[in-house]
């Protein structure tokens, strides 16, 4: 696969994560879908392994700011990101996970953009149930029990559910292929959680 180039490091990204999003839980959704990223990344294009990181980094930037205009989510982030060395391609692809909500922006065409596409509200959700355990931890975390609170739309009601489902079909991937690798690649990062916020 061709080299693709972020204009920035991971670090870099959570730097510029950190001036525009203050609130714990949107810093641990960007550094867990970062992770995730990198986890896909390691399987299907570890040459560029480190870019679908900062694009799981950065995908969210503008959502804590621009939380009561949904429809323009990334569009704000999109000057920020630039301003920061960000490149086109990076642009693009954090832009494509909100291609449903907004038309005009890219939809999901890259293998790496598809996946933040099924991933991201997914984590979410796996996040959510993975609290109300009495482990509290990912680790012991099976498909069987995300499935019960996929199909309860009660809980996590804001995972929109549909797009997960979009998500799996784009990546031509069961429910249930998307859930496994999904647990397994929260699992993977679950014992260097807070690795960002140790370092700054």
């Amino acid at each position: 696969m061709a080299q693709l180039q972020a204009g920035m490091t991971e670090q870099e990204a959570f730097d510029l994560v950190k001036e525009h999003n203050k609130d714990p839980f949107h810093l641990e959704h960007a550094t867990t879908v970062c992770g995730v990223m990198k986890y896909f990344a390691a399987e299907f294009d570890p040459e560029n392994q480190e870019f679908w990181g900062v694009v799981g980094m950065l995908h969210d930037l503008d959502w804590e700011e621009h939380a009561d205009e949904p429809e323009k989510h990334t569009l704000y982030a999109a000057p920020l990101i630039e301003a920061a060395g960000g490149t086109p391609e990076l642009i693009r692809a954090v832009q494509s996970h909100c291609s449903d909500f907004n038309p005009q922006l890219p939809k999901p065409e890259l293998f790496m953009e598809k996946v933040l596409f099924a991933t991201e509200e997914l984590t979410g959700l796996i996040g959510a149930a993975v609290i109300m355990r009495p482990s509290k931890s990912v680790m012991d975390f099976e498909v069987k029990s995300l499935k019960k609170k996929f199909k309860d739309k009660r809980f996590a009601a804001g995972v929109n559910r549909d797009v997960i489902t979009k998500g799996a079909d784009l990546l031509g991937w069961s429910l249930e292929e998307l859930f496994s690798r999904t647990i397994a690649a929260m699992q993977s990062i679950a014992p260097d959680r807070g690795s960002f916020q140790a370092q700054n």
